[in-house]
């Protein structure tokens, strides 16, 4: 274990001399074994140890033994410790999730990076259940190394290794009792279809572990071939298909979905290779993925514009689209796309497009769905493009101006303005 940590440190380039490395200790074997490694390893790596334990309180008084264990053991060997607690509740993925989720939150808050016992066997018996439950590269890369400030020196380690470095240095440990029950699917895995596997090959967990230390690297250089950005709907047929299923992975995450599964990638693929220009798909947490021609966008549903009476003067916003109508008595003739004069008979109306809506233009009339269509308004948008109407029908559209029919040709009449907001 002492020329493995090392080796496996520096191969990955975990710690810099000067680090401060946190090893998070739950007093079982792994975790002594990792605390004690580093500690006869400090001066050789440059590094301050010291540690950290959370306290579930799940167990009971066993949980308060564990942590009067790991006080003392660090006392002994004078170990700054750090030691957080907090009431933990199961959620949606089940307790043992929330307890791991509680750990990692305390660890956080600790000023330098957190070392885990994780060994070769947790790396297999990972590796192992996500294969039960579907996964791709990704998941067969197991656990990862380095993330962020969370290190792992011991996945080269077996269990086996931990237990003789144990008995060599006359180093007890403590055992959460949790561990003997089959409550948990690890747990099942450890204490059933390991040991049927090691029968085969008494080194699955290292072939295993190091099987998906290799996937790692090769899903990390796949990632590197993703463009930052998402490419336009031509560019992503043509991306083979493992690049083009990580690009729209991306594409999720940075707008909001970061949990992606096996089934959204599937819908971006159909709305991709769609011949419907408008496609769109929905996703959880109110997200939809919507076709805007050749691109893909990110939003939510937008309701249509609710009907309402424009008096005059005014100015209303409509923030879905960054604008606001402005209306005021004409002082001079306009006839302009977003800006013109018309006479008004009754009430000024605002609403949105309906179906049959027509509008004469100087090329003749025309419905207002095929106008948009022609534009290339992105469907989800249509809804939201004010139509003003007074008794006698349309008097006008934003982004296409006047019906020519009700153009003003003298005072007194209004005048409407589209501008664009400042902020």
């Amino acid at each position: 274990m002492l020329n493995k940590i090392p080796a496996f440190i520096r191969q990955y380039t975990m710690v810099e001399p000067g680090d401060t490395v946190i090893c998070a200790v739950s007093g079982g074997a792994d975790s002594i074994a990792l605390l004690f490694s580093l500690y006869l390893l400090r001066d050789k790596l440059k590094i301050n140890l010291q540690a950290a334990h959370f306290n579930h309180g799940l167990r009971g008084t066993e949980s308060d033994r564990d942590e009067a264990f790991v006080r003392e053991f660090c006392e002994r060997y004078d170990i700054v410790l750090h030691v957080g607690s907090g009431q933990v509740v199961s959620g949606k993925k089940g307790l043992e999730a929330a307890a791991r989720e509680a750990r990692y939150a305390f660890f956080r808050t600790l000023p330098g990076k957190i070392a885990t016992a994780h060994t070769a066997d947790d790396n297999a018996e990972t590796v192992l259940m996500h294969l039960i439950r579907g996964t791709g590269l990704k998941g067969l890369g197991g656990i990862t190394p380095v993330s962020g400030q969370l290190i792992r020196p011991m996945l080269s380690v077996t269990r086996e290794e931990v237990l003789s470095f144990l008995r060599e240095y006359a180093l007890s440990c403590v055992e959460d009792s949790s561990n003997a029950g089959d409550q948990f699917l690890r747990n099942r895995l450890r204490h059933s279809v390991l040991p049927l596997l090691r029968q085969e090959n008494p080194g699955v967990s290292q072939s295993i572990s190091a099987t998906a230390l290799q996937l790692r690297q090769d899903e990390a250089y796949l990632q590197f071939l993703v463009p930052e950005e998402l490419p336009e709907i031509p560019v992503l047929r043509q991306m083979p298909s493992a690049l083009r299923s990580r690009a729209l992975s991306r594409f999720l995450a940075q707008n909001g979905l970061p949990e992606c599964q096996r089934e959204h990638i599937a819908l971006l693929e159909q709305i991709v290779f769609s011949g419907n220009p408008s496609a769109s798909v929905r996703l959880p947490g109110g997200l939809v993925v919507r076709r805007c021609y050749e691109k893909l966008e990110m939003g939510r549903d937008l309701p249509e514009l609710q009907e309402c009476i424009l008096p005059v003067p005014a100015n209303m916003e409509i923030p879905s689209l960054g604008i606001q109508v402005c209306t005021r008595q004409a002082e001079s003739l306009w006839s302009e796309k977003n800006r013109f004069c018309v006479s008004v008979k009754g009430s000024l109306r605002i609403r949105s497009r309906r179906t049959g809506d027509t509008m004469a233009l100087p090329g003749g009339s025309k419905s207002l769905k095929k106008l948009l269509i022609n534009k290339k308004i992105p469907a989800h948008l249509r809804s939201q493009i004010p139509v003003l109407e007074d008794d006698d029908g349309i008097v006008g559209v934003y982004g296409f101006g006047a019906d020519r029919r009700r153009i003003a040709k003298d005072f007194p009449c209004v005048e409407i303005c589209f501008t664009e907001n400042s902020h």
